[in-house]
């Protein structure tokens, strides 16, 4: 693939509507430097560029597939892990792929778009894993009923069905650390038992989306 001038050109992949559309809000003011072509998902990545930006909110399960697949991918020149998530096993398993970059949720717009423009220029970044802040800026399903990102990744494995060990061993979280998430969210939520939990969940955007945004505003 041949090497082309002006703005990085970024897809962004998630399960999730809201979350690409966060990162992508994020990354807008920036389009001089950083162009978003593309918003997947569940769907395969057709545009050409230069970055494919993985967000793996809620998707633990499959991270690893889903990121050799943009790694086989030839349309995406490289492919980076954007994650709140920095236990050992995770950013290993990332590295021993090839990714060509891991990078924390934590970083403000302004450094996530230094960083792409790092990976882009030929380096592999990987954020200090003390920086492991939970996500203050984008967007995830919940935001708006006070859900912190971890609280909404937690409720999106619950209503995907999965159990409380499964939580537990997806997120790298102690069983009880999982029981204190979800007695948080259920009082956020204004829900008393799992079943309520789950309905919530799915009349509140917290089952996987399967469809592609096309061209964010205007991109190429």
């Amino acid at each position: 693939m041949s090497t082309r001038s002006g703005p990085i050109q970024v897809a962004v992949v998630d399960d999730y509507d809201v979350v690409v559309i966060g990162v992508a809000n994020m990354l807008d003011p920036y389009r001089d430097r950083v162009v978003v072509a593309e918003l997947d998902t569940n769907k395969p990545l057709i545009d050409d560029v230069d970055i494919a930006l993985y967000d793996s909110f809620a998707q633990p399960e499959t991270d690893h597939d889903e990121i050799k697949t943009l790694l086989d991918n030839p349309l995406a020149r490289r492919v980076v892990v954007y994650t709140g998530n920095f236990h050992p096993e995770l950013v290993s398993m990332a590295r021993d792929l090839g990714v060509h970059g891991y990078l924390s949720k934590a970083l403000s717009g302004r450094e996530l778009v230094a960083a792409l423009e790092a990976i882009h220029a030929g380096e592999t970044v990987i954020s200090a894993s003390a920086a492991q802040a939970r996500n203050t800026v984008g967007d995830w399903p919940g935001r708006g009923e006070g859900l912190s990102d971890r609280e909404s990744e937690i409720l999106a494995l619950i209503t995907q069905g999965k159990n409380n060990a499964e939580v537990a061993a997806l997120t790298y979280l102690s069983p009880n650390t999982v029981k204190s998430y979800i007695r948080g969210l259920y009082r956020k939520i204004d829900v008393e038992s799992r079943t309520q939990a789950v309905l919530w969940g799915v009349r509140n955007g917290f089952l996987p989306d399967h469809r592609r945004i096309e061209h964010w505003r205007g991109g190429p």
